[in-house]
């Protein structure tokens, strides 16, 4: 069967670096850190004491307070993020068949805050007896914030979450386009969303010394590909891409911004946490979203790499990067984003998807901050054009965006400069 033809019509974003996409972009290429002190809890006895938080977000200022109450943190930002997206996308609710609109929005852990607080309710009042919130487990399900798009909107089109750690929401984008270019939706409303910023949060991920301690300083924490590298920020926040069948969008008079043209999955097979030494299922999942696309590997301008700043992380991906794109891969642009907005889990590949498809509309790709010239890893190759501390100007037809979680799991997702 010919497959149907993918563009993306919408954006949105809740992030650490600002609560809309333009606020996100400008932030983003001119290089700023979302990082800072941890203000939702007392983090003065854990080893990592900040994090990269959205501030300033108001759930009141969206939600009457009765349904706000209803959700989680994750949810509220899935929400918000969404309705920016469809409003960006220009869509027309009252003549869109909804039946044709799908929702499937990723998260690798779902609502933490609440499993925190009605457990730990359970344990300091034990006494009284048990004793939870009715909607404890609908505000904790890691699916539910598809659910609620779809309830707000009334999509009845394809709807569930993806939750594959840190790729979550790369497979949910990679699913949303299947559904689109089978002919199975018309429109997929997909991101992911992620509030860990949290007690447990913190502490399991610092406890498995995943977290970078650089309490001193935590602007400059996150230092993807330098040798003083000791850990991911974690972040928190959502995004949202509304991904349409091409003669839908034209029939409407969309704003395209771009096409999305493959994506691919791969397993490292190797490791609970750790990526393979080698990048062996980087490698792999990168060949496979190329393939997918159509393309070969010198038609890619820009990667927007996984990039957390971890010491082996870095250096597979880099080793991978090496591995597929052989001599081209000294003339890409290569930048890390987490480097400023800290690793939103199961929201980072949304979050990075927005960033991709800013750099082919804008021409510009996002630098990878914190670098400084003596602080080179010996194991890795500094030919390579990470994009270092300020964004570059460049053409960007094709962008690359790639996501690694925990578990092995890989999914990289191929954007193209929209083309008639």
């Amino acid at each position: 069967m010919e497959l149907k033809r993918v563009v993306v019509t919408g954006l949105g974003a809740v992030t650490p670096l600002g609560n809309t996409v333009p606020e996100f972009w400008e932030n983003l290429k001119n290089g700023v850190s979302g990082a800072g002190p941890i203000t939702h809890f007392d983090a003065s006895k854990f080893k990592t004491r900040f994090a990269c938080e959205v501030k300033g977000f108001e759930p009141n200022d969206f939600f009457d307070r009765k349904e706000g109450r209803k959700m989680d943190r994750y949810t509220q930002f899935a929400m918000v993020a969404a309705r920016q997206a469809i409003e960006n996308s220009g869509l027309d609710l009252d003549t869109t068949d909804k039946d044709e609109i799908g929702v499937i929005f990723a998260a690798g852990i779902g609502g933490l805050q609440t499993f925190e607080q009605e457990v730990g309710y359970y344990f300091t009042h034990e006494a009284i007896g048990p004793k939870f919130n009715p909607f404890f487990v609908p505000k904790m399900i890691s699916d539910i914030a598809a659910g609620q798009i779809s309830i707000q909107y009334g999509f009845r089109g394809p709807n569930f979450a993806t939750t594959s750690a840190c790729a979550s929401s790369n497979n949910a984008i990679i699913d949303s386009f299947n559904y689109i270019r089978l002919g199975q939706a018309q429109v997929m409303i997909t991101g992911g969303a992620e509030a860990a910023i949290e007690v447990s949060g913190i502490g399991g991920f610092g406890s498995m010394t995943a977290l970078s301690t650089r309490n001193d300083d935590p602007q400059s924490a996150s230092r993807p590909f330098s040798a003083s590298r000791d850990g991911f920020v974690l972040g928190e926040g959502s995004a949202c891409l509304v991904l349409e069948e091409l003669e839908h969008a034209k029939a409407r008079g969309a704003n395209i911004l771009c096409e999305i043209v493959g994506g691919g999955m791969s397993a490292d097979a190797y490791h609970i946490t750790a990526t393979h030494p080698d990048g062996i299922g980087a490698v792999l999942v990168m060949k496979r979203a190329l393939k997918d696309a159509g393309l070969k590997p010198e038609d890619v301008d820009y990667i927007n790499v996984h990039g957390t700043s971890t010491p082996v992380g870095d250096v597979s991906e880099a080793k991978a990067i090496k591995t597929v794109f052989g001599e081209h891969a000294y003339k890409l642009n290569i930048s890390s984003t987490k480097s400023m907005t800290g690793h939103l889990l199961g929201a980072a590949g949304a979050l990075e998807a927005v960033a991709s498809v800013l750099a082919i509309r804008d021409g510009i790709v996002p630098p990878t901050i914190n670098h400084a010239d003596d602080d080179k890893d010996e194991n890795i190759d500094y030919n390579l054009n990470f994009t270092f501390n300020k964004a570059q100007k460049r053409d960007v037809n094709v962008a690359l965006s790639n996501t690694f979680g925990f578990g092995g799991h890989n999914a990289s997702v191929v954007f193209k400069k929209f083309q008639k």
